[in-house]
């Protein structure tokens, strides 16, 4: 998908699932898993293609400090002025997910959010995105990858369980759930989608 293009006629769907309450109710259930045991400050977590920072300001009003990193401009402005109406201090990065290691992102991220760029990547992108999570990534760091099945339909390429495994050697898929989103009717009837999330958890394979 040219998500630069999408931002540009203000083209952004994905940004539905904000309003959508089942999809809410699973995202916040994750995050509460994420954070069971532990009091705020939570730590670092990164939210890989922000777009314009729905998820990454939720996570900094629950007490992460988030950094959210995308290549679209338009969408960072707005990311920016979503964490600022919220009160949040979230920091934007505009750089490329599948080369983490050059971004001016940081490290030792004890959680990390991809709400549905994954699964829009070729092979070498996914395998180049998976190296640069696990370099940028905390030795007890936890990955929550939304991902759409791999199947014939436009603006989504999908990917498999077996096509996560090898993006992310050496992390374990501890949880597949679906994530509950519902798209208006005309919108299903075309995508058919049927999303989940994958949780994985690093070195306890």
């Amino acid at each position: 998908m040219n998500y630069r293009l999408a931002y540009s006629v203000g083209f952004h769907p994905w940004e539905d699932a904000a309003s959508d309450p089942p999809f809410v109710q699973k995202i916040s259930e994750m995050f509460d898993r994420e954070e069971r045991g532990r009091e705020p400050p939570y730590g670092t977590a990164l939210d890989i293609g922000t777009g314009s920072g729905i998820w990454g300001t939720e996570l900094a009003t629950r007490g992460w400090q988030v950094t959210g990193i995308d290549f679209v401009d338009t969408a960072l402005r707005r990311g920016r002025a979503r964490a600022h109406e919220a009160g949040v201090d979230m920091r934007f990065v505009r750089g490329d997910v599948t080369a983490l290691e050059r971004a001016d992102v940081g490290g030792s991220f004890r959680l990390v959010l991809d709400t549905g760029t994954f699964h829009d990547f070729n092979e070498k992108q996914r395998k180049a995105m998976g190296r640069g999570v696990t370099a940028i990534a905390s030795p007890d760091a936890t990955v929550l990858l939304l991902v759409w099945p791999k199947r014939r339909r436009p603006l989504i390429r999908g990917a498999s369980r077996d096509e996560v495994e090898e993006a992310f050697p050496g992390w374990e898929i501890t949880h597949v759930e679906p994530s509950h989103f519902r798209l208006p009717k005309p919108m299903q009837l075309l995508l058919r989608p049927d999303e989940h999330w994958y949780r994985l958890r690093r070195g306890t394979a």
